[in-house]
C-alpha cells in the first residue's frame, strides 16, 4: 500500500521547480525538508505502524503490512511526504533500510502473528547496499524466520530492466523470503511485472475494490485477476476495503485475503486477533453452500475451561493444570476476556521438570511462554466452517485444541478430535439424504432449509424444475442415457447459481428444486434454460436432431413424435408472513411448476401467488405425484 487516504494532503511541486515546496503543507524549501529528513534518518525517529491482512477463509490474521511515518510534529509525518523527500534527496535506499530494520524489530518485539509485508521500491531493491543478507541477519537477531517475510514491491516509476529486478528478487527467494506486487492495476506495468516475477502474492489496487458492490465492471476486472492468479498459483489480497458492502462482495468472490480500514487501521501496537463479528454476514450466507442443511454449530463442541491473564505467574498456570487433569490447553485472555494466546500443558509442565524450574520460572509472567498463533472460532459458526479453518491451518494436529469465543470473548476450548468425529457423523447423515445419482441434497435437507429460511425471515425464491418428454426419451435411448441427462442437468444448475447464496436440490426422478437468495435469480434461470437448450441436443442422434424429436409410443400405445427434451421452471417468492412451513412453500412451488409445464418448450413461469390461501395439499404427496 503506497499511502493512506488520510495522509494525502501533502503535494510537492515538480522536481524542476526552484523551491520544491510542499503545497498546502509547509512553506519550507526542499533544502530545509531534506535537512529534516537527514535528522530523521540519523536519529532513527521513523515510526513503524502495522495494518492487519486477514485470511477471510480462516477468519484470522494472516500477517501485517508494515507502514512508516515520520515524527508526529514533523512536516514529513505523512508517508507520502517522507518518501518523496527521500527520493529527491537521494536517500530513498537508506530510508527504506531504516524502515525495514525498525519494522522488523517491532514485529519481533511485539511477537505479532503471521507474516510481515515490507514495502520496497524496485529501484532500491536493485542497489547493492540493499542486499538480502542484511535483512537475514536482522531476522536471526530477533528470531523471525525468513519464510514469514514478504517483500512487497511498489511502483513509483516505470521499470526498464526486468532482468535486473528478476535477479534481485531471486536472491530474496533463495533465502526463504516471499514476493508480493502492490497496487496491481494502478502501476506502470503491473501485468508485465506479474508475468516476469511470478510473485507469491498480488494486491489488487484499491481503485477496483472501492465501490465494487455497485460496479459490475470492477467485479469483472477482479474476477479476471482471480482467474490469472489461480492459474499461476498466486495468492490475491484485496486492499482498500473500507465499508462492509465492499467486504461482503470481496468475501463472496472467494478472495482469500483482505486489508483496509474496515478491517483495521494501521497502528503502532496492532491487535493480534480480529473480531469474528466482521465475518458474521459470511457465516449467514455460507450455510447455503453446504450439500444439506443438516449441520450443527461449534457450540456443541464447547468445553468450559479456565483461563488466565497474561500477567499471571507461570506457577499459577501450572497449578491450574494440576487442578484440571484433563486440561490440555489454557487460554490467555486480556481484561476484556478476549483471547490473546494459549499455553499448552506439556510446555508449562516442562518448565518445572528440572530441579530449579520452579525457582527459575515460577514468578515469570505466563505471557512469555504463551503461543499467539492459536486458532480462534466463534461458537455460532457451523462445524463445517470450523473444520475448514482448522484443516487449512498446517500447525494443527488431531490431538490439538482450538479456542472458542462468543462475540469475541473467550468461553471455552474445543478439541480437534471431537470436531472431526462430528464432521464424520454429519457426512454419514448427509449422504443418507443425498440423491444417489446426482449426489445433490434430497427431500429432507430441502424441507429443513425452507423451514430455516422462513424462521429467519430471509427473502427467497423457490423454483421447481421438471424435464418435459423425459419418459419417451428413456424408452428410446435407455435409462443409462437418461441418467447422463439428469447428471448434465444437475451440472447446469450448480454452474449457474451463486454458490454463496443459492441451493440446488434433487427431489427425485427428473424433478429438481432451486432455492435462490440471490437477487438476480431470474437472469440465472434464463441462463439455465439457454445452456440447457444447447447442451440437450448432444444426447440425440443426428436423425432425431434433424426431425426435431423422437418417435415413441404415448400412454395409449399410439406412435407419435415427441419434441426434444425441454425444461420447465415454475417459480414463486413465498410470503414470509403467510407461509408457516415447507408444506406451504412446496404447494406454491408445485402449482408454479404445473403452470410452467402448460407452456410448450423451455419455459420460466413466475407465479404471483405467494401464500397458501388455496393450496393446502401435503407437500410429500405433491412431490411424489410430480
Amino acid at each position: 500500500m503506497k499511502g493512506e487516504r488520510s495522509i494525502t494532503d501533502c503535494h510537492f511541486s515538480k522536481p524542476g521547480s526552484p523551491s520544491h515546496k510542499i503545497n498546502g503543507c509547509s512553506s519550507m524549501s526542499m533544502i530545509d525538508l531534506i535537512s529534516v529528513l537527514d535528522q530523521i534518518i540519523d536519529q532513527k525517529t521513523v515510526l513503524p505502524v502495522f495494518q492487519p491482512i486477514v485470511n477471510i477463509h480462516q477468519k484470522n490474521i494472516h500477517g501485517y503490512e508494515s507502514l512508516s511515518r515520520g515524527p508526529s510534529n514533523s512536516p514529513l509525518h505523512s508517508a507520502l511526504a517522507l518518501f518523496d523527500v527521500a527520493e529527491r534527496g537521494n536517500r530513498l535506499c537508506e530510508l527504506e533500510l531504516l524502515c525495514r530494520r525498525l519494522a522488523l524489530a517491532q514485529f519481533g518485539e511485539q511477537n505479532l502473528p503471521g507474516k510481515i509485508f515490507l514495502n520496497a521500491s524496485p529501484m532500491t531493491l536493485m542497489q547493492t547496499e540493499n542486499h538480502p543478507d542484511k535483512t537475514l541477519q536482522l531476522l536471526k537477531a530477533i528470531g523471525v524466520a525468513p519464510e514469514r517475510v514478504v517483500i512487497e514491491l511498489t511502483e513509483r516509476h516505470p521499470l526498464d530492466d526486468y532482468d535486473i529486478i528478476r535477479q534481485a528478487t531471486l536472491h530474496y527467494r533463495e533465502m526463504g523470503f516471499q514476493i508480493a506486487i502492490d497496487d496491481l492495476g494502478a502501476g506502470y506495468a503491473g501485468l508485465r511485472l506479474w508475468s516476469e516475477l511470478r510473485p507469491n502474492y498480488v494486491k489488487i489496487d484499491r481503485h477496483f475494490v472501492q465501490g465494487i458492490h455497485e460496479d459490475k465492471v470492477k467485479q469483472e476486472f477482479v474476477r479476471s485477476i482471480l482467474d490469472i492468479a489461480n492459474g499461476l498459483d498466486c495468492k490475491v489480497i484485496a486492499e482498500g476495503i473500507e465499508i462492509v458492502e465492499e467486504f461482503e462482495v470481496i468475501s463472496d468472490m472467494d478472495i482469500e485475503f483482505g486489508q483496509g480500514y474496515y478491517i483495521a487501521r494501521p497502528m503502532a501496537t496492532p491487535e493480534k486477533f480480529v473480531s469474528q463479528e466482521m465475518f458474521s454476514h459470511r457465516q449467514r450466507r455460507q450455510f447455503l453452500t453446504r450439500p444439506a442443511r443438516l449441520s450443527e454449530s461449534v457450540a456443541l463442541l464447547l468445553r468450559e475451561t479456565p483461563s488466565v491473564k497474561p500477567n499471571a505467574r507461570v506457577e499459577d498456570a501450572v497449578d491450574v493444570f494440576y487442578s484440571n487433569k484433563s486440561l490440555m490447553t489454557l487460554a490467555v485472555v486480556d481484561e476484556m476476556q478476549k483471547p490473546i494466546g494459549r499455553v499448552r500443558r506439556n510446555i508449562a509442565m516442562e518448565l518445572f521438570v528440572n530441579l530449579y524450574g520452579r525457582s527459575l520460572y515460577g514468578d515469570k509472567p505466563i505471557s512469555e511462554f504463551m503461543e499467539n498463533n492459536a486458532v480462534v472460532v466463534d461458537k455460532s459458526i457451523s462445524v463445517e466452517q470450523a473444520s475448514k479453518i482448522i484443516t487449512d491451518n498446517t500447525r494443527f494436529e488431531i490431538e490439538d485444541d482450538f479456542i472458542i469465543v462468543d462475540d469475541g470473548k473467550f468461553v471455552g476450548i474445543g478439541k480437534v478430535v471431537d470436531l472431526l468425529k462430528k464432521i464424520t457423523d454429519l457426512q454419514i447423515r448427509n449422504a443418507r439424504y443425498a440423491n444417489p445419482l446426482t449426489l445433490l441434497p434430497g427431500n429432507v435437507p430441502i424441507y429443513e432449509l425452507i423451514d430455516q429460511l422462513l424462521e429467519e425471515e430471509k427473502v427467497f425464491t423457490i423454483a421447481y424444475c421438471d424435464l418435459d418428454n423425459f419418459k419417451p426419451f428413456n424408452d428410446v435411448y435407455g435409462y443409462n442415457q437418461g441418467d447422463k441427462v439428469l447428471r448434465k442437468v444437475a451440472e447446469i444448475f450448480t454452474d449457474n447459481v451463486d454458490p454463496a447464496q443459492d441451493f440446488v436440490g434433487h427431489v427425485g426422478g427428473d424433478d429438481f428444486i432451486l432455492i435462490f437468495c440471490s437477487e438476480d435469480w431470474q437472469v440465472r434461470c434464463e441462463q439455465i434454460l439457454t445452456v440447457f437448450s444447447h447442451e440437450v441436443l448432444s444426447f440425440y442422434s443426428a436423425n432425431d436432431q434433424t426431425q426435431g424429436g423422437i418417435l415413441a409410443r404415448d400412454r395409449q400405445g399410439q406412435e407419435q413424435l415427441f419434441p426434444v427434451l425441454s425444461l420447465s421452471i415454475g417459480s414463486t417468492r413465498p410470503d414470509l408472513k403467510r407461509c408457516q412451513s415447507h408444506h406451504d412453500v412446496a404447494a406454491l412451488a408445485s402449482e408454479a411448476k404445473r403452470q410452467a409445464k402448460l407452456r410448450k418448450g423451455n419455459s420460466l413461469f413466475l407465479d404471483r401467488r405467494s401464500g397458501p390461501d388455496t393450496h393446502d395439499e401435503n407437500v410429500e404427496d405433491q412431490i411424489k405425484r410430480a
